[in-house]
């Protein structure tokens, strides 16, 4: 049985849990400018204490140790730490020509955790979903006030940007690939255009999820659009999954989450911040309260698919996977044909 039928048969029959925040695990180590640099960047011209990208390279057992918290706390799926390893985002680092290797070394990493517990209970078996972000540049939004038809980056340069990364993933043995914080909806299409063209180049199957984020309690993405709008615009795709992730907190999630799920004929997922951020941009919304939130999501059949984003520590998953494993997964709805 290949992989992306575990992962159908597995929603079928229950709520499946990904991992939460990598850059707060990652702060909790305090690296130094030093400790982002390792031995192989040391003279490098520009700062790189932030790129948390490129730990795969410079620390990786920190990342693979993460990877592991996460696994043990009972997460389903890991995402690898690949969420700026793509060329428009690291240009800020001068590092363009990294994509590929830092997007490999990071499935491998992942992989060898996925792998270890999935030997260890083979009755739970563990997945790697290729995590692609949504890249620092917009194509819906001018970033320049004075000039609305401006746009920092063309349609034929972002796919180009997507397609390097999502080849490198899938050819490093990534489960899933998984679209996610996607503010820009435009932004999101062209990694699902550049994904589709990849998957029927090399006849894949290979399951896609599709996360949206809202700006604020309008209910918004940034480019404007509802919920609804953001699925009807990714409907097509073929996906596996569409859903919200990152900015608004569990508790502020609900009505947009209820929204999603009416309308959507694929699975579900949710994976929202610890809170909001407070005045020392910090997340303090505890594993309990998150885990009663969830419990209401669950028991009214919102979510296929749960997990944290931001501020999001082992202990939080751990408190969401033990109430998504009391509850049934939310039915799929049937598209009739009209």
């Amino acid at each position: 049985m290949s992989r992306a039928e575990q992962i159908h048969n597995i929603l079928k029959d229950r709520i499946m849990v990904i991992d939460g925040a990598m850059g707060t695990m990652i702060q909790k180590h305090k690296l130094t400018e030093e400790d982002y640099r390792g031995n192989a960047f040391a003279a490098w011209e520009s700062p790189l204490k932030g790129n948390n990208d490129l730990l795969v390279l410079t620390q990786p057992q920190i990342i693979l140790d993460i990877h592991r918290q996460f696994l043990e706390a009972g997460a389903d799926i890991l995402e690898t730490n690949t969420f700026n390893a793509n060329r428009v985002s690291m240009g800020d680092y001068h590092m363009e020509h990294l994509v590929e290797e830092l997007n490999t070394a990071a499935v491998m990493l992942a992989r060898k955790a996925a792998d270890e517990y999935t030997a260890n209970n083979p009755e739970k078996p563990r997945f790697v979903a290729g995590s692609i972000g949504p890249t620092n540049k917009t194509t819906s939004l001018s970033p320049d006030v004075n000039n609305p038809g401006f746009r920092a980056i063309s349609f034929d340069e972002l796919k180009d940007c997507y397609r390097e990364q999502v080849l490198s993933l899938v050819h490093a043995g990534v489960d899933l690939l998984l679209v996610e914080t996607a503010f820009d909806t435009l932004n999101c299409k062209i990694a699902l255009f550049a994904i589709n063209e990849i998957k029927d180049e090399l006849g894949l199957d290979i399951p896609v999820m599709a996360s949206g984020t809202i700006a604020d309690n309008s209910g918004r993405t940034l480019s404007g659009q509802t919920p609804e709008a953001f699925w009807n615009s990714v409907s097509h795709a073929d996906l596996l999954s569409v859903g919200l992730n990152c900015a608004l907190g569990a508790s502020q999630m609900r009505p947009f989450l209820e929204e999603l799920s009416r309308c959507a004929w694929t699975y579900i997922s949710c994976y929202p911040n610890a809170g909001l951020p407070n005045e020392f941009g910090e997340y303090d919304d505890t594993p309990e309260n998150m885990a009663a939130v969830f419990n209401d999501w669950c028991s009214h059949g919102l979510v296929n698919i749960v997990g944290g984003c931001c501020g999001t520590t082992p202990e939080h998953i751990a408190a969401i996977a033990a109430v998504a494993a009391h509850h049934s997964p939310r039915q799929v709805p049937v598209l009739e044909a009209i």
